[in-house]
């Protein structure tokens, strides 16, 4: 059943209902665009709360970092801007798929509907200018009948009256003849009027306007076809990335099953242990014996030996914030009294009661030294070599910065190495360049290595007396003179805790002669591709899902880890395409 049959005469109702089902997919491209509007605001709120709450990048030095509480909520904003990627990506699909093809499909069917109206609208005009023709003629001929009836009527009431002449008779008679050949003629052109409107009425109704109507019908259903894709597009949209989005909140719950409450007190412990030994009993102090020398009738003068009650204690509290009175490290014996005269009252300053002014003199001596150490204890002045910390703290922190200088100084050192090669290509093949331009920069990294090396052996020494093993990294090193010329001081660069090295001298290890010869870094981790990467851009590095990789240097919070193949093959990859696991 088509249009054409059976609604042949209702053009209106096909006009309306086609320009309702085109109101439609606007209405539909609109709520479509309405939706995508929604997923990027949801999406920027997301990011916007993840960067929030992620402002301060985690760096080493942070005591928190370590902790595997702080490390899976900085995993869960992770995966919470990814997930927000996810929304983006929804959004784009949406705006590209549904609004603006839809939209650009819309406007084509507007076009074609446009020209069947328009054909329509042409072949009914054409037919009702036939009809007006046909009743023109029509007209005419009814009109040209009578007129020839009354012609023929008036001759022979003419011929029949005995007083008209045969000249008026004749004139009738011609009258009436003329008449009858005009309707005559109105009649041949209004049959052939009339066999032209019917041969043009059949071909409308049962040629040209169906076929009009069966057009209109194809347009629409194609529309209605496109319409239920958009539909379908509009869920499928969301179903490509929620696999993705599930990985996200698996990594979500991951993250919270990974938090180890037990490890993160042990890291508390490590972060904050001091090795100081607990303080010792405080021996008893008899301030008695002092104040009845003073007032003994057999001993008058001062009394040989003198007894400071208040002698500094080998114990040392200064690690707690909070303090009893009496345990001060740091107190001023208070003033002896002046011995009585043998005939006299003893001193006005000890009254009648010799006990309450030893306590005045404790307290006026105790409040302040305690307030002065209170402020010191909360002002601790940092110093280069990590004295205002604990020893255990200070160990690890001499330790670390040992370390940074020696990974400062190995960088240093293949700096200079290169240069040194640099030059010799330079001095063998000059057309390559000039040896001399490179004078300043081997003379700077001298100069680098020189003072790295002073604060190596700064640093060394001073682990050395804070009880560390001075355990630092092993590296090659090598300097080179103005001339270029490689100086090998060791050749095994083995470490050693009896050895005493140069302080203007480092631990050297022998070369390799190959330039681009250097020890890979150890993986910390694997890791299995979820979804193939292509790795087009410069850095990365392509992977197929299921590959396993090592894992060379976690994600450092932009999203990318770097990881290295079997093959030596290293590159960048994003971080949610991976399941990643690290080396405990």
């Amino acid at each position: 059943m088509d249009w054409g049959t059976e609604l042949w005469d209702q053009y209106d109702i096909i006009e309306k209902h086609t320009q309702s089902g085109l109101e439609l997919v606007e209405k539909y491209v609109k709520f479509a665009k309405e939706r995508t509007e929604i997923e990027q605001n949801y999406a920027k709120q997301l990011r916007n709360l993840s960067k929030k709450y992620n402002q301060k990048r985690s760096s080493k030095d942070e005591p928190e970092c370590r902790l595997s509480s702080y490390q899976a909520f900085l995993d869960i904003l992770t995966e919470m801007n990814d997930y927000a990627g996810q929304r983006e990506l929804i959004a784009e699909n949406l705006m590209m798929n549904i609004c603006i093809d839809l939209t650009k499909y819309l406007q084509d069917l507007k076009q074609e509907r446009k020209t069947y109206l328009m054909d329509a609208k042409k072949a009914q005009q054409s037919l009702e200018s036939t009809y007006k023709q046909l009743d023109s003629s029509k007209k005419r001929f009814e009109r040209e009948w009578r007129e020839a009836e009354r012609a023929a009527q008036y001759a022979e009431k003419t011929d029949q009256d005995i007083n008209a002449t045969k000249a008026d008779v004749e004139k009738a008679k011609q009258q009436a003849h003329m008449r009858a050949r005009v309707a005559d003629e109105c009649k041949n052109d209004y049959a052939a009027l009339l066999q032209k409107y019917n041969k043009e009425q059949n071909q409308f109704y049962f040629s040209d306007m169906p076929l009009i109507f069966n057009k209109l019908q194809d347009l629409d259903e194609r529309r209605i076809q496109k319409l239920a894709q958009g539909y379908v597009l509009f869920s499928d949209t969301e179903k490509h990335v929620m696999p993705i989005i599930g990985k996200c909140l698996e990594g979500i719950t991951k993250a919270g099953t990974n938090v180890n409450e037990k490890n993160d007190s042990m890291i508390v412990i490590e972060q904050n242990k001091s090795g100081f030994e607990r303080p010792g009993d405080l021996e008893f102090e008899d301030y008695s014996q002092g104040i009845n020398r003073a007032s003994s009738d057999s001993s008058l003068g001062t009394p040989k030996v003198s007894v400071d009650p208040w002698k500094k204690k080998p114990n040392n509290f200064w690690l707690f914030s909070k303090r009893s009175k009496l345990s001060s490290p740091v107190l001023a014996p208070f003033s002896t009294p002046p011995a009585p005269s043998p005939n006299g009252p003893p001193s006005p300053k000890f009254g009648r009661d010799p006990l309450s002014y030893c306590l005045k003199e404790i307290n006026k001596t105790v409040k302040p030294r305690i307030s002065s150490f209170r402020t010191l204890r909360r002002s601790p002045t940092v110093t280069e070599d990590f004295a205002h910390l604990p020893p255990e703290q200070r160990r690890k922190r001499l330790q670390q910065k040992l370390d940074e200088i020696c990974k400062e100084l190995q960088k240093e050192v293949d700096q200079s190495e290169a240069l040194g090669k640099m030059k010799d290509v330079y001095e063998k093949n000059p057309q390559m360049g000039d040896p001399a331009s490179l004078a300043s920069q081997i003379n700077q990294t001298s100069q680098n290595i020189e003072r790295l090396r002073g604060e190596q052996s700064k640093y060394e020494t001073w682990l050395a007396e804070a009880g560390g093993r001075g355990d630092t990294l092993r590296y090659k090193a090598h300097s080179f003179n103005n001339n270029g010329a490689n100086d090998v001081h060791s050749p095994d660069g083995a470490y050693s805790d009896e050895s005493t090295p140069d302080p203007s001298q480092a631990i050297y290890a022998e070369f390799d002669d190959d330039f681009e010869d250097e020890d890979l870094a150890a993986p910390i981790g694997k890791c299995t591709a979820m979804y193939n990467f292509p790795g087009a851009s410069e850095g990365t590095i392509a992977m197929q899902e299921g590959e396993v990789l090592a894992v060379v240097e976690e994600d450092k919070g932009d999203g990318w880890t770097r990881v290295r193949r079997n093959n030596g093959d290293e590159g960048y990859i994003p971080t949610s395409y991976v399941t990643i696991t690290l080396n405990k």
